[in-house]
């Protein structure tokens, strides 16, 4: 009989980190947001983020995620909350840990699954996924 490599006794939920990250240009309070490239919510604007590997902190994942879906590094993150609404996400039961960060006004890049990012005014806001 083969061995599964995670199976356990009772059920795990998968997790994610998110990250809020601000920034200040000078005249306006600006929110990082990307463009989801992939279901569920394909084309919605969400916070950077995504699922936390086995081998890595939520901290490390929300700093891979934020670099991979934006190309910022280097930010200096402080956990938030923890968001675990059992329907949260319609793939799987998710619990996500979302951190908040502050950086200057910078150029981004979207990667990896986000189709855009941009920065968004908070009067601004567009409608986000999850």
């Amino acid at each position: 009989m083969e061995d599964l490599k995670y199976c356990y006794q009772y059920p795990h939920p998968a997790v994610t980190a998110d990250c809020v990250i601000f920034s200040y240009d000078g005249n306006d309070i600006k929110v990082l947001l990307i463009q989801r490239g992939n279901d569920p919510y394909k084309g919605k604007w969400a916070f950077p983020g995504g699922f936390m590997n086995i081998d890595e902190t939520a901290e490390q994942c929300a700093l891979r995620e934020l670099e991979e879906e934006t190309g910022l590094k280097d930010v200096v993150l402080e956990q938030l909350h923890t968001f675990t609404n059992v329907n949260r996400d319609s793939r799987e039961r998710v619990i996500s840990v979302a951190f908040w960060g502050i950086t200057k006004s910078s150029e981004i890049k979207d990667n990896d699954d986000a189709i855009d990012a941009r920065w968004f005014s908070l009067d601004d806001i567009p409608s986000l996924a999850f």
